[in-house]
């Protein structure tokens, strides 16, 4: 099975620092639903592990939750795309959980889900915590330069990446180097 782990505010839509909260606050990044329908058509499976400490938080339900996802999954069928599943933390980051990010639990609970090994699996995120969780499960780690890393697009990355981190522009570049990759071997 071929299996792709995405984080997804600053990685498929735009994030804010007063957190997503709603389906009109849920504004997908320029070309990001396109390049999950391109790697569904390559036969990917697309799966998001995203920290929602909003709801720990009480700043929105799992209602508005479902509704930001269905809206995702409305746009994505659009453009002939898809997200097998969404897994999400809805702790604070004073609940102690092990599924929140930088923790493995998500990823784990991914693994057990399709029941694959994550060794080698590509992740992308746009946070160093995302990949040190995905890390710690052993996927293969990918830094989107969108959202929490934008501001490392004209050089530079953020401290404490897990070793052999691939940077690529946005969700697209991150696609195209799959897909590549894939058609060389």
């Amino acid at each position: 099975m071929k299996l792709v782990i995405l984080d997804r505010d600053g990685t498929i839509n735009s994030d804010s620092e007063d957190f997503v909260k709603s389906p009109e606050e849920w504004v997908p990044l320029p070309g990001s639903l396109e390049a999950i329908a391109r790697l569904n058509h390559a036969g990917w499976h697309v799966v998001i592990a995203s920290n929602q400490s909003g709801l720990g938080r009480g700043l929105f339900d799992v209602a508005s939750l479902n509704a930001m996802h269905a809206k995702m999954h409305k746009m994505l069928a659009a453009v002939g795309g898809r997200v097998d599943a969404v897994f999400y933390c809805p702790h604070s980051p004073e609940e102690s959980c092990t599924c929140r990010k930088p923790l493995p639990g998500l990823f784990e609970q991914i693994g057990a889900r399709f029941g694959v090994p994550l060794k080698g699996v590509p992740t992308a995120g746009d946070s160093v915590r995302d990949l040190l969780a995905g890390a710690a499960a052993g996927c293969e780690p990918h830094l989107v330069l969108t959202g929490k890393s934008a501001q490392y697009q004209g050089g530079g990355q953020p401290e404490g990446l897990p070793p052999g981190t691939r940077l690529h522009a946005d969700l697209t570049a991150f696609v195209e180097h799959l897909l590549s990759r894939g058609a060389s071997t």
